[in-house]
């Protein structure tokens, strides 16, 4: 079972954070080590020299007076007396009427003489000393930690505000760039300025290449699209026209039939071209939901089964609306089985559904995931086709706002739905 995502921003705070406590506590105890060093030998050199005056004066047999030192001391740390009466001379810190001291002990005679300094005012010293590199550490770790959120929160910001983008154009909107709406110097990169070229100015940058280069080339594809099909419709007007003429029979049904579906193809192309644009718009109007549905699905002439779960009145275009559902009641004909039944529901609270469902082999995985593509319809058991139906389906119910998802029944067949917005519903 996996833990809970970490975010790039905490990550990097938390690996700065760690590094420099790593270093602030390498950097306390060689600072440390160093000023005890020095300190403790300044006291432990100053008692041996105590004690050797104390060894001098013994062997004189002169007094000792202004000199902390006494044979055979019963404060003497033991280790101590040992090291002494083996014919050595030690030092060590220990206590004398309960105060710290620094001991120095040698050999006199068959006895121990031992001399000692007072030993708090060095302890209180390295205790500050280590008070004093906690503290500094700590706020050394304080600093640096939000040094380092604050550096992390802006690249975090920047990738994200990219990934922002990139999910936009994913979407299909194509003018979306990182240049465009980052502040923190990824637009400047991205625009091949001075300020902000690291790596997450590169990354926008490419990005927004690629984002430029797509939306070149899908636009020099639109164009072409609409100036075929504009070119097309003229001459087959024309054609149309000429094919009337011809005498009655099997010859002129047939050529009659290819013209008309070559001039749909080249209307649908046309529809799509504006469609893709964007210069489209809804001419909103209120109508009732169960009656628009049934005369788009009766105009178009198919063996239809229509049911009204619930109606209400509402607000959209019905020349479009009624290109939608049009469009996916003979792409249920024409690639599923009957019966093909459209579903009006406008349950209270909820938003207007339409529903078409036929009970054929049901929509291809690809049509799923990435939606209908134009020229695509090559599915094992659902026919063959241009692939513009579908597209102008979600191309028209973009403009009016509505909600169009493809999925397949549980029990078979391909289901389309229609979730108008809840604002399109009004009062009758």
């Amino acid at each position: 079972m996996r833990g809970p995502a970490v975010s790039l921003r905490w990550k990097i705070a938390l690996t700065v954070t760690a590094v420099c406590c790593a270093v602030a506590a390498v950097l306390g105890v060689l600072v440390h080590n160093a000023v005890a060093r020095q300190t403790v030998g300044q006291v432990r050199k100053e008692t041996r020299t105590d004690l050797d005056t104390a060894l001098d004066l013994f062997e004189y047999g002169t007094s000792r007076e202004g000199i902390n030192s006494r044979l055979d001391p019963p404060e003497l740390p033991a280790e101590l007396r040992e090291v002494a009466r083996s014919g050595h001379r030690g030092t060590m810190v220990g206590t004398y009427q309960g105060r710290p001291v620094m001991w120095a002990a040698a050999p006199a005679d068959d006895r121990v003489m031992a001399v000692w300094s007072p030993y708090g005012n060095t302890r209180r010293s390295l205790e500050n000393l280590d008070t004093a590199i906690l503290g500094s550490a700590v706020l050394a770790a304080v600093a640096v930690a939000l040094a380092g959120l604050f550096l992390a929160h802006r690249i975090s910001r920047r990738l994200g505000t990219t990934a922002a983008v990139a999910r936009r154009i994913t979407a299909g909107d194509l003018d979306a760039r990182v240049g465009d709406g980052d502040g923190d110097g990824a637009g400047l990169g991205a625009r091949g300025g001075p300020a902000g070229r690291d790596e997450v100015a590169a990354v926008a940058a490419a990005l927004d290449s690629v984002a430029g280069s797509l939306q070149s080339r899908l636009q020099a594809e639109q164009r072409f699209t609409a100036d075929v099909a504009h070119e097309l419709r003229t001459p087959l007007t024309g054609i149309l026209a000429s094919a009337e003429l011809l005498p009655e029979g099997r010859p002129k049904e047939m050529i009659n039939d290819r013209l008309r579906a070559l001039h749909r193809l080249t209307e649908d192309l046309l529809e799509i071209s504006r469609l893709d644009s964007g210069a489209e718009h809804a001419d909103l109007d209120a109508y009732e939901l169960g009656a628009l549905v049934a005369r788009s699905v009766r105009a178009t002439g198919l063996d239809t089964e229509m049911r009204i779960v619930s109606d209400t009145v509402v607000e959209t275009d019905r020349r479009r609306l009624d290109r939608v559902v049009a469009n996916l009641v003979i792409n249920a004909h024409r690639h599923g089985r009957p019966p093909v039944v459209v579903t009006v529901d406008a349950p209270p609270g909820g938003p207007p559904t339409i529903e078409v469902r036929d009970h054929g082999p049901g929509y291809p995985v690809d049509l799923l995931h990435h939606g209908p593509q134009r020229f695509r319809t090559d599915a094992p058991g659902r026919g063959k086709g241009h692939g513009l139906g579908l597209t102008i389906a979600v191309g028209q119910s973009a403009v009016l706002g509505i909600d169009l998802r493809f999925s397949n029944a549980p029990d078979g067949g391909a289901r389309a739905v229609l979730r108008l917005p809840p604002q399109a519903a009004v009062e009758p």
